[in-house]
């Protein structure tokens, strides 16, 4: 009978702390406001847009070339700039070689307007070749491709032998092509190897060619991509020895990000 009692008395316990439990109310998790999830500061800077009708760049962009001289570029062995500046525009001089910027940079957003004269002959990559060099070390392709099949991972606006373009929108030539960049450097581990590669979008005519595509290494001409340690480095564009007429470049300007 004892044993009955106490177990009565624990069962009533029981109930009661359950009862307790179920009474008990916590506060109710306040309501959202948008306030709530909106921040006013820092605000970001204000930059003037470039304009399309006079040619000119943001009000933060480093002009690299506004049409008057080659300042700002120099030849790969350090002389000053041997390109041939008229009306306008620069246009490759094949006998002296590359140019390169004389400040270097990490990531960047490039702009720059190239052409392929009207006349222009040859095929294959013996038609217009050039290329634009981030960092001076990955290739993007520049090359005459109107009616002029290549090797897809070397037509205009591939990754040099490593990444086909998205697709193929090649103005006539005479007529002049634009090419936006946005580049991210890449960030090296201790031993030289990748932590993590650099990646580039490329929009030519205002469509996206290359989107966010990964850079495996540099853009060799034999062989494959190899991983070399680097800083920040120069733009470079290319002289290349094909025997086809030389191509122009105008309007070229660069923002650090």
């Amino acid at each position: 009978m004892k044993n009955i009692f106490v177990f009565s008395l624990s069962a009533m316990a029981l109930i009661s702390m359950t009862v307790n439990a179920q009474e008990k109310k916590y506060p109710e998790q306040e309501k959202m406001t948008a306030g709530m999830s909106e921040y006013w500061t820092p605000q970001p800077r204000v930059v003037t847009p470039g304009d399309i009708k006079t040619n000119t760049a943001p009000s933060d962009a480093i002009v690299l070339f506004d049409g008057k001289d080659l300042s700002k570029w120099q030849n790969s062995d350090g002389k000053a700039a041997g390109w041939d500046v008229h009306d306008g525009v620069v246009t490759v001089n094949k006998k002296n070689g590359d140019i390169r910027t004389k400040e270097n940079f990490g990531s960047f957003q490039l702009h720059l307007e190239w052409s392929a004269p009207k006349g222009i002959e040859g095929t294959s990559q013996s038609r217009g070749n050039s290329g634009v060099y981030l960092q001076g070390m990955y290739e993007i392709q520049v090359l005459d491709n109107y009616q002029n099949e290549t090797y897809v991972d070397g037509m205009v606006g591939s990754i040099y032998k490593q990444t086909p373009p998205l697709v193929n929108v090649m103005r006539k030539p005479g007529e002049w092509n634009v090419y936006d960049i946005i580049y991210t450097a890449p960030v090296f581990k201790e031993d030289g190897s990748y932590l993590y590669r650099p990646r580039v979008t490329l929009i030519q005519n205002g469509v996206v060619l290359q989107n966010n595509t990964e850079i495996l290494g540099t853009t060799e001409y034999i062989g494959f991509p190899r991983v070399v340690k680097h800083g920040d480095g120069p733009i470079l564009l290319q002289a290349h020895g094909d025997p086809s007429i030389p191509i122009s470049y105008r309007n070229i300007w660069i923002r650090k990000l």
